[in-house]
């Protein structure tokens, strides 16, 4: 186990490259790739970051040098033999080859493109256009370094003594946590926490620590590098970035309110079993399900993000009652900005009535909330979006009007095609 402490006061980024692998990435990018590279591999995309707290200037804080030397650095990494050899023949939620001989060709070839780099009112504006193939691969490693440069930025300033206990109270506090989970029964909880993450080695001490702390309640990691590395389960399915992208290139109205549909026959076609779940909120979560063909009923369960946790789920198991579907048989993955405190109640409300499955990302590998002056090293909410996809402007709208992406002209035209009224905001923590 590493020494993070010392680590961090002895950085340098050649020693501790911030992305350190082509698959230092989540695992539902590379199940979402394997869509695209089948049926849109040529679809000129746009993706960006955006920083929903704005009240930390990421362009104030972070060298502009260090951060395009970290860019940089990810154009140069390829797949390694190993790691071909762990995806082509390892075996994920129970299937052997899950990732075809002609995708691990394209990703054994495959170099991370160009990137577009501005300043704008103390935020970056950080692009990546191309085949979305390719721009795809660019989303999670964009947000691990920005998150992870701003710490650097922070922990540069202090001494041995000082990082010593910093790391001791985040470990004492990531501990304790494990320990109040542990009560939980019948617990399935995987790491969902590398975009946001404090550093890779911070989100690699937490996976050890849930895998000694919490056992076979420990289900796994979305990062896949980290899987390897522990022998553990890459964990992981799909987001929203599909259906927003389905959906600019609908050419009606007619198609637009098809286009959810259309992404999970395509995803019906590439996996199965536990890969079969909905992501029912990109466009509004109560017209999805409303309109959802029988089919879409009898998946493997739903992933809440957005609403409200405890609505959401009562809102599946209403409609997969509706559907003549046993909810006791159907799985739920909450992973919308947890804590042990949410997923404590949650457990609690639903547990014998659902099969439960949780998410735990920013708030288990970036919580350092109070441990530096000002708040300094509290997690921000910063997310990376597909903007455009050929030339056409793509839309989030979400449960959570806070989240809502896409011009304001297209953001209207969506909420009438998927019949989205008068919504809730919810804070935007994480």
């Amino acid at each position: 186990m590493a020494d993070i402490a010392t680590r961090v006061y002895n950085h340098t980024w050649k020693i501790d490259p911030i992305i350190r692998s082509v698959i230092d990435t989540d695992f539902y990018k590379l199940l979402m790739a394997q869509t695209i590279f089948r049926r849109h591999r040529d679809v000129q995309v746009t993706f960006g970051i955006h920083n929903r707290t704005r009240r930390v200037r990421l362009a104030d804080l972070i060298d502009e040098g260090e951060l395009r030397e970290q860019l940089e650095h990810v154009r140069t990494l390829r797949l390694t033999r190993g790691e071909s050899t762990w995806l082509r023949g390892n075996t994920f939620y129970g299937k052997r080859q899950m990732f075809s001989p002609e995708f691990m060709d394209w990703l054994e070839s495959f170099r991370f493109p160009e990137y577009l780099l501005e300043k704008e009112d103390g935020q970056y504006v950080l692009t990546f256009h191309g085949p979305w193939i390719e721009t795809t691969m660019w989303e999670i490693p964009a947000l691990a370094i920005l998150n992870e440069l701003r710490s650097r930025g922070v922990l540069k300033g202090m001494g041995k003594f000082e990082l010593q206990v910093l790391y001791a109270r985040a470990m004492t506090r990531v501990w304790e946590k494990v320990q109040w989970l542990k009560a939980l029964p019948s617990l399935s909880i995987a790491d969902f926490g590398t975009r946001r993450r404090h550093s890779f080695l911070w989100q690699d001490w937490c996976v050890q620590a849930m895998m000694e702390g919490l056992g076979r309640s420990f289900l796994g990691t979305s990062n896949c590098l980290i899987a390897l590395r522990q022998e553990v389960e890459a964990v992981g399915t799909n987001a929203h970035e599909l259906p927003m992208v389905y959906a600019a290139l609908a050419d009606s109205d007619e198609e637009l309110a098809q286009a959810p549909y259309r992404v999970l026959m395509d995803w019906q076609e590439d996996y199965e079993g536990n890969l079969r779940v909905i992501l029912p909120d990109t466009f509004g979560t109560a017209n999805f399900l409303k309109n959802a063909p029988d089919w879409v009923a009898a998946w493997t369960g739903i992933r809440v993000d957005s609403k409200d946790p405890i609505e959401g789920g009562e809102e599946s198991i209403d409609w997969w009652l509706s559907r003549g579907q046993d909810p006791r048989e159907k799985l739920v993955i909450f992973s919308d900005g947890l804590d042990v405190g949410p997923i404590c109640d949650i457990h609690r409300h639903f547990h014998g009535r659902v099969r439960l499955g949780y998410g735990w990302g920013t708030l288990l590998t970036n919580d350092f909330r109070g441990l530096a002056p000002d708040g300094a090293l509290d997690p921000i909410s910063i997310v990376c979006k597909v903007v455009s996809a050929d030339g056409r402007p793509t839309v989030k709208l979400s449960d959570n009007p806070n989240k809502a992406l896409g011009p304001r002209d297209q953001i209207e035209r969506y909420k009438r095609v998927f019949d989205v009224g008068v919504q809730e905001a919810q804070p935007v923590l994480v």
